[in-house]
């Protein structure tokens, strides 16, 4: 691992700081920064997401995309924990906390909001950040690809009513423009990019020529990372310090809902056999969140300054942290994944 990718938990943790400290004291900035958006989607985040995101595309070979029907056993785990499990368990913890254990902390009305809002979190699997957690678990960018595209296809259909069901009521408007526009700028148009790009780099059929252009990149691909958690911080640096309370309160069931998915994601997958280069990005699948989707349907749902709106913003905040954490379990533990590959390998057919 190179620099970057072996203290990456140091760089994150600095730009969580930097972000917090510029929100502060430069809000104006980052709120113009904040308005750059459309339907929903800021701007620059889409661009710092393309910086993550387009190196990893470029490794996608589609030659080897017919091999993925071979191994099905890794979408089936991705699918089953994104739809089966993940939006039930969130709305229980949701309900656990914020009815019971925290009903003296909060009144009913913010209670019932903050629900909703880890709800909308549960229901919004992740599309973008996947590619990067994939890369740093050295996933197989193929079935990454492959198991994103799925879900992004189910989450048009499911994503309305699974919400409308768990909320309790009928008249969910999902912003179609935001969904339909993050799918296009955060998986087709990079990924088109990537293919051009292997494609003109594969033509000379040299192939040290193209993991040359992916080793240049990569250190951008961490940068537009780190780039992103400073954003994110600075646009709520002021919620961040003035409700820290709050904050921790709604971070308590989404930390046991993060960690728990993945543990079972974790140990299905194990008990599964499957290689780690599956397993690991389909475990990342099943545990982030599709944050951008999330927050806008928040806003439009029950307005800006709604409890729904902030737990998804600290959704937002506790995930980027947490999800380094499990990268960094699902890599000390790919040894765990070998020995059973191996045994499955020497076993009588």
């Amino acid at each position: 691992m190179g620099l970057f990718e072996r203290y990456l938990s140091v760089w994150v943790a600095l730009c969580i700081g930097t972000g917090v400290w510029l929100g502060h004291r430069v809000p104006n900035a980052f709120s113009h920064i904040a308005a750059l958006e459309y339907a929903h989607v800021n701007l620059a985040m889409a661009v710092l997401i393309w910086l993550m995101i387009y190196p990893m595309m470029i490794q996608i070979d589609f030659s080897a995309l017919k091999n993925v029907g071979k191994r099905p056993k890794g979408l089936l785990l991705t699918l089953v924990i994104n739809w089966l499990i993940k939006p039930f368990t969130m709305a229980l913890l949701g309900w656990l906390f914020f009815k019971g254990l925290f009903v003296n902390w909060v009144d009913p009305q913010s209670a019932e909001e903050y629900i909703a809002g880890m709800i909308l979190l549960g229901v919004a699997p992740c599309t973008a950040m996947v590619f990067v957690w994939s890369q740093l678990t050295r996933g197989d960018a193929n079935y990454t690809l492959v198991q994103v595209s799925i879900n992004d296809l189910i989450m048009i259909v499911a994503f309305a009513p699974i919400t409308a069901f768990l909320l309790g009521i009928s008249d969910i408007q999902v912003p179609w423009e935001t969904l339909l526009l993050s799918v296009i700028l955060y998986v087709v148009l990079p990924l088109v990019a990537g293919v051009i790009t292997r494609k003109r780099l594969n033509q000379a059929n040299d192939s040290h020529r193209l993991q040359g252009f992916i080793r240049t990149l990569k250190p951008w691909s961490i940068i537009g990372l780190l780039a992103t958690v400073v954003l994110l911080f600075g646009f709520q640096a002021q919620t961040i310090l003035d409700t820290p309370l709050v904050i921790g309160l709604i971070a308590i069931p989404l930390l046991i809902q993060t960690y728990g998915i993945f543990a079972i994601a974790y140990f299905a997958a194990k008990k599964m056999k499957l290689p780690h280069n599956i397993a690991a990005p389909a475990c990342m699948i099943s545990t982030s969140n599709f944050f951008e989707l999330a927050v806008a349907v928040a806003i439009s749902l029950f307005g800006l300054h709604s409890g729904a709106a902030l737990a998804t913003v600290v959704g937002v905040l506790v995930e980027v942290p947490v999800m380094l954490s499990l990268v960094w379990f699902a890599n000390r533990t790919r040894h765990w994944f070998d020995e059973l590959e191996a045994f499955d390998n020497q076993s009588p057919k």
